[in-house]
């Protein structure tokens, strides 16, 4: 017979005296049913920070807010042998999206940097990543976790995500999926994510994708872009690379030097072959927008 837990905790903000302090919000202890872990994460405004722990714990909070400063929401469920939690993190006062841009644009009563949470994530457990950032600004440190798939949604955040210990994925991803409506994300030392595509949405928003580094498997790119920018950042002309662009005459595309058009609107590196290992493949669309491609910085 399949059990079932649930939990759910709203407002976990805890009676401190002494505002600015950092404080333990709440955690997920783990439990031996679990065998994988669905995270979905939502916030409004703040810096979030997400990183390894050490605590075999599936997941703790910490933040330095003062009580009633914001709205938390948390629900634990156990199915089977996989662990859904998901976490709200709102502003008191915040509104709906044309409030959050246009606390963005004009400012806000409160900056961002000032209210913070930091969340570590166990290395022990494999994950499914979700989450989604309004407003603010967050940092994502995915060294050395096990992540099956990772998704982000950035509204009119700056985000930056990477393996800044140059620990990669512990296992194979599947997708590593990013959307940027008006924000700016960078991802760095996207080629240690493992991850077999990569799906990249840019609407009027910044997306820096660093492939720099050589490529551990074969990647499948796929990026639409509205009127935004997004930036690709190739390793050395040694790694096969495929590049199909679909655009418009309303567009700009910057092929990188190591780039050679092959055809209309095809490029590839000269190590590139059918058969190459360890390819990267991009499938591009582009509206209004702009695709730059670099080159990596030498040494």
């Amino acid at each position: 017979m399949q059990r079932y837990y649930a939990l759910m905790v709203i407002g976990l903000a805890l009676p401190f005296t002494l505002a600015g302090q950092i404080k333990k919000q709440f955690s997920v202890e783990d439990h031996a049913q679990c065998k994988t872990v669905q995270l979905r994460l939502k916030a409004n405004a703040g810096t979030c920070f997400i990183k390894p722990g050490d605590s075999p714990e599936l997941l703790s909070m910490y933040s330095n807010q003062d009580p009633g400063a914001y709205g938390h929401q948390f629900v634990k469920e156990i199915r089977g042998n996989r662990c859904d939690v998901q976490v709200v993190i709102e502003e008191s006062g915040r509104g709906g999206v044309g409030q959050t841009i246009s606390t963005h644009l004009f400012g806000a009563d409160k900056p961002a940097h000032e209210t913070f949470w930091k969340i570590y994530l166990s290395q022990q457990k494999p994950y499914r990543l979700s989450l989604n950032y309004a407003l603010g600004e967050a940092s994502i440190d995915l060294s050395g976790l096990a992540v099956e798939n990772f998704r982000l949604l950035s509204g009119s955040s700056n985000v930056r995500v990477g393996y800044p210990t140059g620990m990669e994925n512990r296992i194979l991803m599947d997708t590593f999926y990013v959307k940027v409506e008006l924000g700016n994300v960078k991802v760095n030392n996207l080629s240690l994510s493992r991850a077999s595509h990569v799906i990249a949405d840019v609407g009027f928003g910044n997306l820096t994708l660093d492939l720099s580094s050589k490529p551990h498997n074969s990647q499948l790119i796929r990026g639409s872009v509205g009127a935004g920018n997004l930036t690709i950042i190739l390793p050395d002309e040694t790694t096969p690379v495929l590049v199909k662009i679909k655009d418009s005459w309303l567009c700009s595309v910057k092929p990188a030097r190591t780039l050679k058009k092959t055809g209309e609107g095809t490029f590839a590196t000269s190590a590139y072959s059918p058969e190459a290992p360890n390819a990267l493949i991009f499938d591009l669309d582009v509206a209004m927008g702009n695709i730059i491609f670099r080159e990596k910085k030498q040494d």
